[in-house]
């Protein structure tokens, strides 16, 4: 079964590599709907709710990516496509209760049909099948799996905790986005070279890649969230403004000393309704922030691509080199 690619990797050049990219990305998407479903047909329902609604699978396909950089046909790379989306659609599932989003992937998030402790517990569940798997792939495997599960968590801690006294609030967001979203691309990029035998002088490159990237990811996220009205995941806009997490545009409001833009950071942290919602948008999308957010971003992603320099020449660098500069060009 051929799969189509996330439209990130719709500019793979190398037709060799793609086409082996969307064949064995069949195989992964089996074994992802077989590790997501239960017994029980009604924990069945929960678990299998976000795998069977789609997704980019952009982590899977990573790692199938960087396997090329070794041998590819392992048995062993094929798992571990399963354990980064099925780790990936866990954080979902907690990510959605603390955001209090409504919809995800196109469908109702899990809290808003079966409430936040099942929503919570089916993340859990997750969690335990990622880890059954991984244990199978060596030691080395499990302790990065299991050293990412902590960095996952500390992002979301500090994200909820907030910035420290004196701490940077923007370092501080930059380092949320590292744990949260950054750490587990990490992790796909280099479990895929990892389990195909290539080099170990990669490993530190593809680590800076998908951190930085992974940055990059999230920053673009945030002005989408802004800037689109509808969006090709399913969110609604503007669902981080309401649920009052910080994003780059208006943490970088408080670097502008004009009354406008105090009077907009001050509407955006005193909360907002669904009625206020419009009209904060609008003028969020109007202001120069949203301008230096977009030259963050980019510069993210350049910074990702320097990592890449140690790799050498080929399909699968140039293949994450198109995949960097689509991930912060994407409008949904």
């Amino acid at each position: 079964m051929k799969i189509q690619l996330p439209r990130q990797f719709s500019q793979v050049r190398d037709k060799a590599l793609l086409t082996d990219l969307e064949n064995r990305m069949g195989d992964v998407e089996t074994r992802i709907q077989e590790a997501t479903s239960h017994a029980e047909p009604l924990i069945d329902k929960m678990s299998s709710h976000l795998s069977r609604a789609g997704g980019k699978r952009m982590r899977p396909v990573l790692v199938l990516l960087t396997s090329h950089l070794g041998d590819p046909d392992s048995e062993d790379v094929l798992d571990a496509a399963v354990v980064m989306e099925i780790t990936h659609l866990a954080t979902l599932y907690h990510d959605d209760v603390m955001d209090q989003a409504k919809a995800r992937r196109g469908v109702d998030a899990a809290q808003m049909v079966w409430g936040n402790n099942v929503a919570i517990l089916t993340g859990d569940l997750l969690f335990a099948r990622a880890s059954n798997i991984v244990s199978g792939l060596g030691e080395r495997a499990l302790s990065l799996q299991a050293r990412v599960f902590e960095q996952l968590v500390l992002g979301q801690l500090h994200e909820s905790l907030g910035p420290n006294q004196g701490e940077d609030p923007i370092s501080h967001y930059l380092d949320v986005l590292r744990d949260k979203t950054g750490s587990l691309i990490a992790l796909s990029a280099r479990l895929g070279a990892m389990l195909s035998g290539a080099d170990e002088k990669y490993q530190e490159p593809l680590q800076q890649f998908g951190e930085r990237i992974g940055v990059a990811f999230q920053l673009a996220d945030d002005l989408i969230d802004i800037r689109s009205k509808t969006q090709d995941s399913g969110k609604v806009s503007g669902t981080d403004l309401l649920a009052g997490v910080p994003t780059l545009p208006v943490l970088l409001l408080s670097g502008f000393d004009d009354a406008k833009s105090k009077a907009l950071a001050s509407d955006i942290a005193s909360g907002i309704t669904s009625e206020q919602l419009p009209e904060i948008l609008e003028r969020l999308r109007n202001h120069p922030a949203m301008e230096i957010a977009q030259a963050q971003t980019l510069e993210w992603a350049e910074r990702a691509i320097e990592a890449l320099e140690p790799l050498p020449a080929s399909g699968v660098k140039n293949a994450l080199v198109a995949f960097a500069r689509a991930v912060v060009e994407r409008k949904g």
